[in-house]
């Protein structure tokens, strides 16, 4: 059996966006939830359109529901990482808050937005983690909290399952989006005897796709490939340039300096030069040292020399 990378755009919204009980379940295993906040039911939303970028217009793919209670949640995959993801992600959940009230509502009728972000890239090399879970929190009193927005970044590559004591459910999603891909033949028995992992994985048979979007799904992976290319691109032209702007900078600045040190260096050599010469003149007129050094502030020692 073949199977597809369910982080794709095709099989990531075939299994998240066509199958509510399993988004649910993706949900609850991931987000901060305790048990009694827990998901009970979910019911799609339609899907923003994401403004163009011209290096990562195809790299997002996100699947958006909301709850009975009216909380909503917004699910992404991201492929590539830039450094304006997390305002990107702020915005997008400040805006789906913001849009709960029509004109004249009390405050009151806002729910929390979560919004869980799964990246297939590392973005915080310093951290060991690969969870990262951001909201309004008092700088010195942590347990004072501003409910409303909950951003939750998954760093997909740090993941592993032996290393780390996360929920069983949240280790087997987790487990899924990161060991199958195209090259998948077989997968763990321990995966497919979960009910809700094993509805996944049947989701993304190569069998369960028509020819045209088997297509598509290859489309996909090229495309993708391109915008790394172009984005690692414009990265490493941005830092040349940075770097050739620097280095004229500096070398401008430590050229200036050098020619003022020089100017400053040249003016006292030649008032000490000045110095000496008066200092002989009145040596030869048999003047006593130590008025000469006096006069000129010259040591005893260089008058002596002269």
């Amino acid at each position: 059996m073949r199977y597809l990378d369910p982080k794709a755009d095709l099989t990531f919204k075939k299994v998240f966006g066509e199958h509510p009980d399993l988004v649910k379940s993706l949900l609850n295993a991931l987000l901060p939830l305790s048990e009694e906040e827990e998901i009970a039911d979910i019911e799609y939303l339609p899907a923003e359109i994401v403004p163009e970028n011209p290096l990562r217009k195809n790299s997002i793919v996100d699947v958006r529901c909301k709850d009975k209670s009216g909380r909503q949640f917004i699910v992404e995959m991201q492929m590539i990482w830039s450094p304006e993801f997390k305002q990107r992600i702020l915005f997008n959940a400040s805006k789906a808050y913001v849009r709960q009230l029509n004109a004249g509502e009390q405050y009151e009728l806002l729910q929390p937005v979560y919004s869980l972000n799964l990246v297939n890239e590392v973005f915080e090399k310093e951290l060991e983690g690969y969870y990262h879970y951001y909201r309004l929190v008092h700088v010195e009193h942590s347990e004072k909290v501003i409910d409303g927005l909950h951003l939750v970044f998954v760093e997909l590559p740090k993941f592993q399952p032996h290393s780390y004591t996360e929920k069983k459910m949240q280790a087997l999603w987790l487990r899924y989006l990161t060991e199958i891909n195209g090259h998948t033949r077989e997968v763990p028995e321990d995966l497919m005897a979960n009910p809700e992992i094993h509805k996944a994985v049947t989701a993304i048979e190569e069998s369960a796709f028509t020819p045209a979007q088997l297509l598509g799904y290859e489309k996909f992976w090229d495309i993708i490939s391109v915008e790394k290319t172009l984005y690692n691109s414009a990265e490493r032209r941005g830092m040349r340039e940075g770097l050739k702007k620097g280095m004229e900078e500096g070398m401008r600045e430590g050229l200036k300096k050098g020619i003022e040190e020089g100017i400053k260096e040249g003016k006292e050599e030649g008032k000490k030069e000045e110095k000496k010469a008066i200092a002989a003149n009145l040596k030869k007129m048999g003047m006593d040292i130590s008025l000469i050094t006096n006069i000129t502030g010259l040591s005893e020692e260089e008058v002596g020399n002269l």
